[in-house]
């Protein structure tokens, strides 16, 4: 026997106001997102395949690529652990200070990248609160590796914390006690219980927050130094061969960063996917 489900219509307008709403939204992201993208792509190939592929094997292009990574592969674990432990404090723990810690994870998203920048170099800059203490013991921190990995933490912090917190929260906290009850260590709880609850929204969170971190730019210019082929993330070195006038090298690197979001994009679909398989299940 079959159920007949009643058909509901989502919207009262008329029919032709949805279709103008419709296709008003498809033009501007045509306009806005998809045209852009693929001016990326086009110019990149405009010299030809062979000069994409040496564009992209150029030394400074090889060393920015290494540095994003290297930056993203500090940054990505350390904003993993931190995420975690304020989410985990925020949804777990009751404490007087608890609304003011869940306001301070959104500082990033408040602030611009650039002032972001200039905290870390009137913290470590040589005239900043630390840049004498840290020059007499030949510690580099603002336009090196460690300057760049902390901006770049920084900026990509709220991440992790902010896709996690909704997904404890709406868990709860009835398995965890239970497990406690049961005789459970907080580890064994942690490891067995909560994390494999959380598992697709952490890595739902891991992949947004490396594609932030390779594509950041106004945190890591302030304290990078700017040396090609150095402390020049893509990002940067795409600017750099901008500015050069090397449009070929500047396209070749953004569609790498593209492909990347790219990338990104795909992974975060199939992760709602398997999150809403899940759900249903």
């Amino acid at each position: 026997m079959s159920t007949v489900r009643p058909i509901t219509a989502s919207t009262t307008e008329p029919a032709w106001v949805r279709r103008l709403l419709i296709a008003a939204v498809l033009l501007l992201v045509m306009v806005m997102l998809i045209l852009p993208l693929c001016a990326v792509f086009q110019q990149a190939f405009e010299n030809g395949a062979a000069a994409y592929w040496a564009a992209i094997r150029d030394d400074d292009s090889v060393a920015a690529i290494k540095l994003t990574l290297l930056i993203a592969a500090i940054a990505v674990p350390l904003n993993l652990v931190f995420g975690v432990a304020a989410a985990w404090a925020i949804t777990k723990f009751d404490f007087p200070l608890k609304n003011l810690l869940s306001t301070l994870i959104d500082l990033p998203f408040a602030v611009s990248p650039v002032i972001s920048g200039l905290i870390f170099v009137l913290l470590f800059g040589r005239r900043g609160y630390f840049g004498p203490w840290l020059e007499n013991h030949n510690i580099a921190i603002v336009f090196a590796l460690p300057g760049m990995v902390l901006a770049t933490v920084f900026v990509t912090f709220p991440f992790v914390a902010r896709e996690l917190i909704p997904v404890m929260q709406s868990l709860g906290r009835d398995e965890e006690q239970a497990a406690i009850v049961l005789g459970a260590t907080g580890w064994q709880t942690f490891w067995r219980i909560s994390l494999p609850n959380i598992r697709w929204g952490l890595l739902y969170a891991v992949i947004l927050c490396n594609a932030r971190a390779m594509g950041e730019f106004g945190a890591v210019s302030v304290v990078s130094g700017h040396v090609a082929g150095l402390n020049n993330t893509i990002p940067l070195q795409v600017e750099l061969f901008y500015d050069d006038y090397n449009f070929s090298g500047a396209f070749a690197l953004a569609s790498v960063l593209a492909m990347l979001g790219v990338v990104t994009l795909i992974l975060k679909k199939l992760i709602e996917w398997r999150t809403g398989i899940r759900a249903d299940a």
